[in-house]
């Protein structure tokens, strides 16, 4: 029972809220990249269009099939992920998996709203979902790498 309590705390009303709230939800017409990623554990996926100028995000769309946590870190990077370049996004990505399996600190500005998430550290089944934006936006960048050098 105690660990239902502790799940339910877990869905806070700021996490909800997040959840409800996920920017740029309709996907680019002509995108330079799409990429698709998919949690083997619960099944949620999340697809990131891509539009680039000079490695910069100049637009984002995205399809997000989520838990909400899943949903609530999609609603925080699209929130801030116009204008990124990569290493940006990259450094995000990094500091949450960091604050999520190794009790890193919260990630820092622009994706300081992740630390919401810190509770999730303790249900490693959520992780991969949690990282589904921030990983489908980093395979898009990868091929819009490759479809410039081709």
């Amino acid at each position: 029972m105690t660990a239902d309590i502790d799940l339910i705390k877990l869905y806070s009303t700021r996490i909800l809220g997040l959840a409800a709230d996920i920017p740029h939800r309709v996907r680019l017409d002509a995108p330079d990249a799409t990429a698709k990623r998919r949690s083997p554990l619960c099944g949620s996926t999340v697809t990131v269009d891509l539009t680039l100028e000079d490695g910069v995000i100049t637009a984002f769309g995205q399809d997000v099939k989520a838990c909400a946590l899943g949903q609530a870190a999609a609603s925080v990077v699209g929130h801030n992920v116009l204008g990124r370049t990569e290493e940006e996004v990259q450094l995000g990505r990094d500091q949450l998996r960091d604050m999520l399996k190794s009790d890193g600190p919260s990630p820092d500005a622009p994706f300081d709203g992740l630390e919401v998430l810190g509770p999730a550290a303790e249900y490693k089944n959520r992780h991969a979902s949690i990282l589904l934006a921030f990983d489908a936006t980093l395979d898009a960048f990868a091929q819009a790498r490759k479809a410039q050098s081709a």
